[in-house]
């Protein structure tokens, strides 16, 4: 399968600060990538350091000075990657509560509603259906700083939503589980999506509960606890806007349909 994928990113850096970006396709076996990413800062080209992170993510890390930032990456993705293996610490590290997904918070609320989901390989699908039927996607119904509990009140969210309280039930039943931003052909309205991603008979299964798009057709670019692993821009002292963002991904030929009772990897 063919995808073709790009970002293009309009920041105000309003003054010198550090930025890191994580808007490239990760590197995995079996992928044939072809990209380019290219910075400017009113004009003047910027070289970015790529750092590699956990599961191919990489992060493109710059010094920039007050000015116009302007991002623009392109890549086409061909081939599918292998599942991915999961070390003993991966299978550690997330089960564990974090920021976002603070599955300590509802370890009883997932008790009463699903059980222990440990011997249970449907377990995430049918938590992942669960939260598709109980949020409702509104765009700017949530903030940067609300996490898992915040969204099952509200009962509203976006992508991360989705994913961050899926990922924190999965956790709490007593099963790994760990979100990836990816690009998502077909989804509407585009921009960088979130799923989750749970450890279910020794791989790494593919779910998302806001159905937005077919798994099949996703392009990782990042994995980790939660959103504060996966975000596309990030900074480090100074003070920046984020002026424009848009994304594009799409396939050669029609968009697949989506099986949600079968078993997916992400590419």
């Amino acid at each position: 399968m063919k995808r073709d994928v790009s970002a293009h990113l309009d920041v105000a850096v309003l003054s010198p600060a550090t930025l890191e970006l994580q808007i490239a396709v990760a590197w995995q076996p079996g992928i044939d990538l072809a990209e380019s990413m290219v910075l400017t800062l009113d004009g003047q080209a910027i070289m970015p350091r790529e750092v590699n992170g956990p599961h191919g993510s990489r992060i493109h890390v710059f010094d920039s000075g007050a000015g116009n930032l302007l991002v623009d990456y392109r890549a086409t993705v061909l081939g599918t990657a292998p599942p991915q293996d999961a070390s003993d610490y991966d299978r550690t590290a997330y089960l564990r509560p974090s920021r976002f997904a603070e599955s300590d918070r509802l370890l009883g609320f997932a008790s009463s509603e699903f059980g222990c989901g440990i011997n249970d390989p449907a377990m995430p699908a049918r938590i992942s259906s669960w939260v598709a039927r109980r949020i409702r996607y509104v765009a700017g119904s949530s903030t940067p700083v609300d996490g898992a509990v915040e969204t099952l009140l509200s009962g509203t969210g976006v992508c991360r939503d989705y994913s961050h309280l899926a990922v924190a039930l999965v956790r709490a039943v007593g099963i790994p589980a760990r979100v990836a931003s990816v690009y998502a052909p077909g989804c509407f309205p585009m921009d960088f999506h979130s799923v989750t991603e749970a450890w279910v008979d020794g791989t790494w299964q593919a779910f998302d509960p806001t159905m937005l798009a077919p798994r099949s057709t996703l392009v990782r670019i990042a994995t980790g606890r939660d959103a504060s692993d996966i975000a596309f821009l990030s900074h480090r002292g100074g003070d920046i806007n984020l002026n424009t963002v848009w994304v594009s991904a799409t396939v050669d030929g029609p968009l697949p349909t989506d099986d949600i009772g079968q078993p997916t990897t992400i590419n």
